[in-house]
């Protein structure tokens, strides 16, 4: 983001992303409880907000690791032993819709894991060392992929636990799903679920957040 402030800090509509991203799911019904795993100097500012915009739902907020794969693993540690699914989302996208959240934990009940995606919409090309195009992959077959993603909490600490011991890093939590030889199924979100990562980003979240998915919408 190439800001001083970490991303999820950074405000949009006069709150910090992060509380955006909470108070979603805060509302919903699908959601128990939350761990909010974070850096480690940042758990009592996280503790204020749950506090200062009635965040209940979370139940902890726990120092997070050197990886968000080890962070993670640190928040499902938390429940262990309290849930039998759990819901892993990104702190950073606070427009993810109720009824896609609701569908993937419906979808991950019936399968055992699912994630969010929707249909990439720009050719891909796989380019090697050099710069050179090496490959076009089929459009139709390529998703690109959100979070929240679902599982049945036994399942991925199991695969937590097996990438560990390997050590096994992986981009997200369905691929290490993927490497116990597990299915993961895929449930259509929409592309306001976006994931605030650059400056690029943040004037295209103000216009959902006013437009399409703000507090009361």
């Amino acid at each position: 983001m190439g800001t001083q402030e970490s991303k999820q800090y950074l405000q949009i509509d006069d709150k910090p992303i992060l509380v955006h991203t909470l108070l979603r799911f805060e509302r919903m019904a699908a959601v128990d409880e939350i761990v909010l795993v974070t850096g480690a100097d940042d758990v009592e500012r996280c503790e204020g907000y749950a506090q200062q915009y009635g965040l209940d739902k979370i139940k902890q907020v726990i120092p997070g690791g050197k990886e968000r794969q080890d962070s993670v693993y640190q928040g499902l540690l938390a429940l262990s032993g309290q849930v039998e699914w759990v819901m892993v989302h990104d702190g950073v996208r606070p427009f993810a819709a109720e009824e896609h959240v609701t569908a993937c934990f419906v979808k991950s009940k019936a399968t055992g894991a699912a994630v969010l995606a929707v249909p990439v919409k720009d050719t891909i090309k796989v380019v090697d060392g050099d710069g050179f195009i090496k490959a076009t992959p089929d459009r139709s077959s390529l998703w690109a992929i959100q979070t929240p993603q679902a599982f049945r909490f036994s399942l991925l600490l199991e695969a937590h636990e097996q990438a560990r011991r390997e050590s096994f890093l992986g981009t997200d939590d369905a691929m290490l799903v993927e490497r116990l030889g597990t299915k993961v199924a895929v449930v259509e979100s929409d592309y306001y679920n976006i994931k605030i990562t650059t400056p690029e980003d943040l004037p295209w979240a103000e216009w959902i957040i006013r437009h399409v998915r703000g507090e009361k919408k």
